[in-house]
């Protein structure tokens, strides 16, 4: 159903890719748009056991394309070094294809949502409070990763 990777030699193990998306605070989500046209949006995120977890607001866009087709992808770039004088980026980065869900129930919102908070806020005191005050005004969306993969450039590999 997935692609191989073309160039294997730069295939990240599944443990590393994992790594990355734990590590990593932002991504970019890509999803089925209006007219046909490809729609991406960066996104803060959290991973957890499988899944990619984000808030979004009521409507808009990103919301209508989930709704309309669930089946996105989401890259994280790790590593993004220019190396001028060798003609070449040397560069670490994931992709997580998967469906997306609104989460409707509303403990599975809160724990989600709990997570995210926590990755951004790192405990901080007063983070129940804000969780309390927009919980009805956001949504969070759930991505279930089906398909994973990470690649670094072959400098890196060779190195």
């Amino acid at each position: 159903m997935f692609r191989e990777m073309r160039r294997k030699r730069q295939l990240l193990p599944t443990k590393e890719s994992v790594a990355i998306l734990e590590k990593m605070t932002n991504g970019t989500l890509a999803l089925h748009g209006d007219d046909g046209y490809p729609y991406a949006v960066p996104v803060s995120y959290v991973y957890a056991d499988g899944k990619i977890y984000f808030h979004s607001a009521t409507e808009g866009h990103k919301v209508d394309a989930i709704l309309q087709n669930d089946k996105v992808s989401f890259c994280v770039v790790e590593r993004d070094e220019i190396k001028p004088a060798e003609f070449t980026t040397y560069f670490r980065s994931v992709i997580a294809f998967g469906k997306a869900r609104v989460l409707e129930d509303e403990d599975e919102k809160l724990s989600a949502l709990r997570l995210l908070a926590d990755k951004y806020s790192h405990g901080e005191a007063g983070m129940e409070a804000e969780i309390a005050k927009g919980f009805n005004h956001l949504l969070m969306v759930e991505i279930t990763v089906e398909h994973l993969t990470g690649k670094e450039s072959i400098e890196l590999v060779r190195g």
